[in-house]
Order: C-alpha cells, then structure tokens, then sequence
C-alpha cells in the first residue's frame, strides 16, 4: 500500500537522521450522485514535507534546532513568508478541506504538480523514492476524494516532481513510467502509450464538449539542460515533438467543435525562447478552441500576457517577465498595452498563474473557476453526459471563422542566417490563422470562464492544535452584484456562482464588501482581462495597483 510504505519510508528517514515524522496523510470517503455544476478546482504546489518539525528554526528548513525568538520558530500548520514546505499537518487539512467543502459542487480537478519538498536542506538530500512516495501518497488521496466520485483530475508534473529537480530527459524513461503506475487512474486509456512516451495527456472532463490538456512543461523549461530548447534544427526535440502533438489535439477538438483548457506546472514565462515562440503561435492559432491556460510554480498569484508581436523576428527573442521584481515588471507590460479601441484581440492569449498550497513564501491557497453552462439548460448526469451534450442544438456550440490574420511579413529578416533556423521564421511560411470572435475565449457563451474565487488561511501561524486553521474567502474576479440573486429574483432560477455555503457571512447577508471585489470583471474572456491590465497599467491607478501588489504576494512582499 503507497500510505503504509510511505509511512515506513518516512520512519526509515527518521532513524537515519534523528528526526520525528508526522502521521502520513489521511483518507476519507464521501458517496454524492454527480451533476454539471459549472465550476472546476485548481490546485498547485502543495510541497509536503515529512521532516517539517513545529517549533524547530525557520533557517534550518523548519528541521532542527529551537530557535529562542518564537517569530522564528515553525508553526504547526505551517510558517507563512518562510523558506520552509508544508508541514502534513497543513496538506492532509488542506484535502480535508476540500472534500468536506467542494467535492458536491465541483466539475473536474486541475492539479498543476509539485508533490514534493524543495531541495531545500543539504543535510537531509531528497531522494527519488521519497519523492514518489508523496507523489503516490497524495495522488492516492486525490482519487479517493475526487475520482471515486465522478470527478476528473488532471495532474501535471512539477520540476520539484523529479530527480534531481528541473532535469527531465527525453522519454520514454523511469520517470514516465513511475507516474504512470501512480496516475494511472488519472489518465485515460487513448492517452496511456503517450503519457509513457512524454508525460502529457488529455481529459475530456465534459465528453464531446470540454477537455483539459496537460503538457510535461519540463520538456519547455529553460532550466532543464537534459532538451534541446525546441530548436527548429533538432524536430525529435522532445519539446518540438509534445508540439507537434499538441497541435494535433487542438485540430482533432477544433474539428469537434470542443473546448480546451491548456495547463502545466512552469508558466511561457519560463520557456527557453524557442519553445515560447511555438507556445505563443498556438495559442493565437488556436484562440477559438483553447478557453484558457492555467499555470502554477511561480508561487505568487498574477496574469500575464502573450502577444503575437512575440513571434515577430527582431533583435532578440522576446521573453516575458524578464525584470527582478516580477509585480513592477507587469505593470510595467500592462502601461505599454494599446487603448481598447485600437487593441486587436485576436493578437493575445492570457495566462493564468496561481499561488501554492504551500506557505513558502506566502500563504495556503487554491482556486474555483466558474464557467458558463448556462446553455445547458439542466445539470447533466454521470451516466448520459455524452447523449445530453448531443441533443443540444448544434448551432449553439458551431463556430465558424468570421476572418483571417493578416499575414505578417519578415521575409527580409528570415533571408539572414541567424533568423532563417528559427521557429519565428519558419512560421512565417504558415498560412494565415482564422480568428473567431465570438468564441468562448472571447464572448460570454457556453464553456465560456466567469471568474474564480481565491481562498487562502490568514492567520496560519497562529494556528495549532487547539485552533485548527481555516480556508477563507481571499477575493473573487467575480462582481459583487452576480454573488446573490437580486430581490425577488426566482432562487430555483438562480445558479450561485460560488456556493452560499463556501461564502463569508457578512456576503451571505447581502453586505458586499469591497474587500472581496477588487476586480469586478464581468467575465474572463480576453478582452476582460485586457481591460484589467490596461487599469493595471495606468500609474493614476494606485489603489488598485496597490490591491494587485497584495494579492500577488498574499500580503507579503517578493
């Protein structure tokens, strides 16, 4: 059993290193009939650490040594705006939670990687079977709250997820395989030889109408030497190859008239210049299909944007977040953005990164997105999704390309030899794109996301075993006037964007406090969040500038 060798596992290292280990993680059961909902889960870098110790010196990884200043010890749950991971304590709460809390009122699980503690403690070294003890461990916890009960869950794997950290090699190898034993509930059948062959793999969390595709963004990530960058010169570059793939899976649902959200671990922002480029490109390609992308490992809760001027041949390759200060370098990038009316959406893809579970350097958190069913008309059933979305009227889910990209010339540029070799120029040879605006990315329509809420523990350093902690609401994306139904409005009509039960109450008795609405966006579509950086941008802004600083980094600073 994963939960019993990880327990001996995690006593074998105590007895090599002196240390006390915490219980393993839990497991509890819940039986609930599954319906359509309208909401999904992300959840991110949860960094269990066995060897955390409360009381022990945050300086010393919260390992050993008791520290005479109580700021400086470790929490029971946790130390917030340290360098130490998470404490079981806190992650065995934090599924607690969430199976106590969101299991009935969820749709499918995007789970972004990172299982595992940082290489943060030179005398206690990670090793590769601790490492996929806790991965097994927690997926094993993630399968019996969500997918015993209907619930997709859609991993990615982490650079924290291997050994050693950020070096994964082209597949397939030990680590494709050891993943596959511990996700094999995970992933579906179609998908079993790709995911042995490279680490990614799709989910059609809604059958025929909606799927999560989750890449290996290691094979991206310029800090993995064991790849080549996607260079145009090496095409069985394992990045170059999950591409290819991808573009293929994005033609096959395009075809089928599906949605797709995109996910990984590392964010575009972390790619070798190469594999941004080809990033960027399907991203605008595939603008009409792929409802949005979803990142994690950045640890702190921003957006971003990527731009078709990205993939324009020029001095350099372009590379997103390039400055030291991650939160002034996007206002930054949001101050250069054109006014609305000369913006031409089809130019840009959002990405969404969210902050961890683990309190390092911030505090616990996780998100749920609300998405528009409203075309559904009812909840759909486990047993008939696929005959339900079937007997839709086709003309509400067809969309037809309205217009074309222009074709952007760099012919000049890409006759010189430092240019001609580069995906920039070689996708200059493409065809121009078909861009829809009335997709879902772009037009509040089925499939189409609403907002998220985020939540997270205030307070939990000073929570023990006497005052267990508690997920609060932090902020929804979501306006204040769409949180409760209007006075006399038909509560059978009514479809609670969030949960009354999962709401503050001081919001559950109609007193809507700013606190919670920051943003009030009317939904997440591009040109949403396009309005948002540009108010972002705007150095008169400076309370909201303010607000966006402090959620970035959850009241801490970078």
């Amino acid at each position: 059993m994963l939960a019993a060798s990880l327990f001996c596992l995690f006593n074998l290292f105590a007895q090599s290193y002196s240390t006390p280990v915490q219980n393993v993680l839990t497991a509890r059961s819940q039986t609930k009939p599954r319906k359509l909902h309208g909401r999904f889960l992300q959840i991110t870098d949860l960094h269990p650490d066995p060897f955390y110790l409360p009381g022990t010196s945050t300086s010393k990884a919260c390992h050993r040594k008791i520290p005479k200043e109580e700021k400086k010890r470790a929490g029971y749950y946790g130390t917030p705006y340290s360098a130490c991971d998470a404490p079981l304590t806190l992650t065995n709460y934090t599924l607690d939670f969430l199976a106590e809390h969101w299991t009935e009122d969820i749709d499918f699980v995007i789970w972004t990687g990172d299982n595992a503690r940082h290489e943060n403690d030179r005398k206690i070294p990670r090793t590769t079977n601790e490492i996929y003890e806790l991965n097994g461990s927690i997926a094993k916890r993630m399968n019996e709250i969500f997918t015993t009960k209907g619930i997709p869950v859609v991993p990615s794997l982490g650079n924290n997820d291997i050994y050693p950290h950020n070096i994964f090699a082209p597949g397939p190898n030990r680590i494709t395989n050891e993943f596959y034993k511990i996700w094999e509930a995970f992933i579906p059948f179609p998908y079993q030889q790709t995911f042995r062959r490279g680490a990614y793999f799709a989910v059609e969390v809604v059958p025929n109408a909606l799927a999560v595709i989750s890449l290996n963004t290691l094979y991206f990530y310029d800090a993995n030497d064991a790849v080549g960058g996607c260079s145009y010169n090496e095409p069985n570059d394992p990045g170059n190859l999950q591409f290819t793939w991808l573009e293929d899976q994005l033609i096959s649902y395009r075809e089928r008239q599906m949605q797709v959200w995109i996910t990984g671990h590392v964010p575009p922002s972390n790619y070798f210049p190469e594999c941004y480029v080809r990033y960027v490109q399907l991203a605008l390609k595939f603008q009409d299909t792929v409802v949005g992308h979803l990142y994690g490992h950045r640890n702190a809760d921003h957006f971003f944007l990527i731009e078709a001027k990205d993939v324009k041949v020029t001095n350099d390759f372009p590379h997103v977040l390039k400055h030291d200060n991650l939160c002034d370098s996007l206002l930054d990038d949001f101050a250069q953005l054109p006014k609305s009316g000369r913006t031409d959406l089809d130019d840009y893809a959002v990405i969404n990164v969210s902050p961890p579970v683990v309190p390092n350097p911030y505090l616990p958190t996780f998100r749920v997105f609300t998405y528009n069913i409203t075309d559904v008309e009812d909840a759909l059933a486990d047993s008939s999704p696929i005959r339900q979305m079937n007997s839709l009227d086709s003309s509400r889910l067809r969309l037809e390309p309205l217009h074309r990209r222009k074709h952007r010339d760099n012919s000049s540029q890409c006759k010189e030899g430092m240019y001609r070799n580069s995906w920039k120029c070689q996708l200059q040879l493409e065809p121009p794109i078909s861009i829809n605006a009335d997709a879902p990315s772009r037009t509040s329509r089925l499939w189409t996301p609403l907002g998220y809420a985020q939540y997270f523990i205030p307070d939990l350093k000073d929570n023990n075993k006497s005052h267990p902690p508690r997920f609060e609401l932090e902020y929804t994306t979501l306006p204040a006037s769409v949180i409760l139904p209007e006075e006399g409005q038909n509560l059978t009509d009514f479809r609670y964007p969030i949960p009354l039960r999962n709401l503050p109450n001081s919001l559950r008795e109609g007193k809507m406090k700013k606190k919670y609405f920051p943003y009030e966006m009317k939904d997440l579509t591009i040109g949403s969040w396009l309005d948002l950086a540009r108010r972002l941008g705007d150095v008169k802004e400076k309370k909201l500038r303010n607000i966006f600083r402090q959620y970035m980094y959850l009241g801490g600073t970078e």
